[in-house]
Parts: structure tokens; C-alpha cells; sequence
């Protein structure tokens, strides 16, 4: 790990010892409930004094981003996007899925990296050596400038999702768990738009009585609440007296148990680890 304030020092200490070009990479939307996660890699030209506002792009009001991710459209050397769609997340959970999104914007570059920053951890197999930056969006340009894609591009994504279902207000909170959004999940239940997979789109579905149409991975917090509801011994029987009474079909625990989500969207898809499946 690498702390300060290191806004352009650390990818000019980088360049100078001969391992540039140096990407940063950040993603939005991984706090969130609804809408799909969205991952950026970009890489700047060392010292680029055109970007003066360029900072964590949650410090920024929506205009200054807007006005930054146009300006870094036209001067970065490269860059990548990349939406991880909320089937997907539902499908692999969503720390697999932050983990390959970020490998699948590395590798999505055209300039091949020398260094790789990444925004808080460490993402193992990018295509480059690499070093995880804490706060990086606050501290290192190429990350800032990432996060700053991520962000402008999810948010117009859920402004879009606005148009459909304007009753969550997703044009305001962007489908993260303000109390607004929350009232209106309990109200209307959950939309195709909305992460099945997280604990509190899972809770109001069951108080809805309706199912995802699509392949889910419970969370931890989402299984540890239907081993609380249920008085039988094993996982799959608690989640079927859990969740069943009110779902038109049963909700199936993976046999060998429950893991933490540290593989590839691959190797979560062999073992369904992280969680249990809703087939």
C-alpha cells in the first residue's frame, strides 16, 4: 500500500525509473443497490496542467465532473469503460465482480501499462505490475481521473433508468441507500434494475412476495438473515422455511457451504462461492 499526497509524484517517480506508461483504476457503484458497476482505466500524461480540477470525483459537483470528464476524454494517452451490468453482479456477487471489472479495464487499454494503481486493494492478475493506492482517487491523478469516468458514466446510466421507473427516483440517488430510495423500495418492491442479490433488495422482495427473474447469489448478510428467520439445522432448510412460504419456488444453498467471493467471475461461476444460489 502506498499513503500521501501523491497527486502526480508517484506516477512521475514511476515514469522516471522506466515503468510507464502508468494506469489508474477506480470503479462507482459498488455501495450501491441498484444499477450496474461501472470501472475505469485511464492513463495521463505525466504533470498534465490542463486538469486543475481534477480530484476524487465525489468531491466534485455534478457540473465540475461533467466539465472534467470531457476534458479528460480529450487529453488522456488512453483510456477504458467498463459496465458490469446488475445481472452480473446478481450472478457472481459484488466483490468478484469489482475485482474482474477492474482486470477487464486494465486489460481493455490499448496502450499496454508499465504500473497499474488501483483505488483501496489490491487486485490480484492485472496485466501489470501494481500497487494499491489508499484513497488513490484523493492522491493520484490517474486515479481520480478514473474514477471520474466511472462515476459520470454511471450516473448518466441511472438517469436513463429514471425514465423507466421514475417512482425510485434514480435520477437523484443514483441507486445507492438514501432514505428516500429505501421508501420507495418498500413501497414498490424491487425493479430488474435493483442488485437482488444485497440484503435489503432481498428483504422487501420477500415481504413483496416476488422472485428475480434472473440467477442470484445471496450475500452473506442475506443468508445470515434466513438462518436467523428459520429453526432448522442446515442452510438450505432455513432458507426454504425462510423464504419459501411466499416465493413460487425454492431457494437451493450450495452443498459444500458458504465462501468468501476472492476468485475470478470463472472460478466463482464453478464453485458458486460467496454465497447460495437462486436457481
Amino acid at each position: 500500500m502506498v499513503r500521501g499526497d501523491l497527486f502526480w509524484g508517484l506516477q512521475g517517480a514511476l515514469d522516471r525509473r522506466g515503468l510507464g506508461p502508468v494506469a489508474g483504476v477506480d470503479e462507482a457503484g459498488a455501495g450501491a443497490c441498484a444499477g450496474p458497476l461501472v470501472v475505469a482505466a485511464c492513463v495521463l500524461k505525466q504533470g498534465d496542467a490542463k486538469l486543475t480540477e481534477l480530484t476524487d470525483s465525489k468531491l466534485m459537483t455534478a457540473k465540475a465532473r461533467d466539465r472534467v470528464y470531457d476534458l479528460v476524454l480529450k487529453r488522456a494517452v488512453d483510456y477504458s469503460v467498463i459496465v458490469i451490468p446488475t445481472a452480473e453482479v446478481d450472478l457472481y456477487g459484488i466483490r468478484v465482480m469489482n475485482l474482474e471489472g477492474m482486470r477487464r479495464a486494465a486489460a481493455a487499454l490499448r496502450v499496454h501499462p508499465g504500473y497499474i494503481l488501483t483505488d483501496g486493494f489490491r487486485v490480484p492478475g492485472l496485466t501489470a505490475p501494481n500497487t494499491a493506492v489508499i484513497k488513490g482517487d484523493r492522491s493520484v491523478a490517474s486515479i481520480a481521473a478514473a474514477s471520474v469516468l466511472a462515476k459520470v458514466t454511471r450516473d448518466r446510466i441511472m438517469a436513463g433508468h429514471h425514465d423507466d421507473f421514475p417512482h425510485y427516483g434514480f435520477d437523484v440517488h443514483k441507486g445507492y441507500s438514501t432514505s428516500d430510495h429505501l421508501a420507495a423500495l418498500r413501497e414498490h418492491g424491487p425493479s430488474d434494475v435493483h442488485r437482488w442479490s444485497y440484503t435489503n433488495v432481498a428483504t422487501v422482495a420477500v415481504k413483496h412476495g416476488v422472485r428475480p427473474t434472473r440467477p442470484v447469489l445471496l450475500t452473506y448478510a442475506a443468508l445470515e438473515k434466513a438462518m436467523e428467520a428459520g429453526t432448522t439445522a442446515t442452510l438450505s432448510a432455513a432458507l426454504d422455511e425462510a423464504l419459501e412460504p411466499q416465493l413460487s419456488l425454492p431457494l437451493h444453498a450450495p452443498a459444500a457451504g458458504v465462501g468468501h467471493n476472492e476468485r475470478s467471475a470463472g472460478g466463482a461461476a464453478a464453485r458458486s462461492r460467496g454465497g447460495a444460489r437462486i436457481s
